[in-house]
């Protein structure tokens, strides 16, 4: 079975659900990557927002860092993507009110559960069975925002 992809390359069935192994292999050792190093611990995320450590804020800290040198570095060197296409890098707009308010409710959301949807998963398999609840939450508030963005100001 051949699918084409937006650059018209034929990719096989195969090579993809190879990919997606890759990708649940990776994911799996960043979950335990997290764990270990107490980044979706509830402990540590009171902590941040209560301003008692610096834990969180080296991690986050760090991540920027990296992320911001690695952009910088793709940017110098002409990075393409894996099939050669260009990679773009869109300016950002400046901040609104409606990011104001979303990232304001993402914070809130945040600190009542105690985690951030990215952990959820690895929480969960780590013997929270309670972040399932905040992870069904986290579905219900994507798909109420899903339903409302037409009638949203953007």
């Amino acid at each position: 079975m051949t699918v084409t992809t937006a650059e018209t390359r034929p990719v096989e069935a195969e090579e993809r659900s190879e990919s997606l192994g890759v990708y649940f292999g990776l994911g799996v050792l960043i979950g335990v990557i997290f764990l270990k190093a107490e980044v979706a611990s509830w402990f540590r995320i009171q902590e941040m927002f209560r301003f008692q450590a610096i834990h969180m804020y080296g991690v986050i800290g760090s991540a920027v860092a990296v992320g911001a040198l690695s952009i910088a570095l793709m940017k110098r060197l002409g990075t393409r993507t894996i099939r050669g296409a260009d990679i773009e890098f869109p300016r950002a707009a400046r901040p609104s009110t409606h990011h104001i308010v979303g990232g304001t409710v993402f914070g809130l959301g945040w600190g009542l559960v105690g985690a951030c949807p990215g952990p959820f998963f690895a929480l969960i398999g780590s013997g929270l069975p309670i972040m399932g609840v905040a992870l069904l939450g986290a579905v219900a508030g994507a798909w109420v925002y899903g339903l409302l963005k037409p009638r949203l100001p953007h």
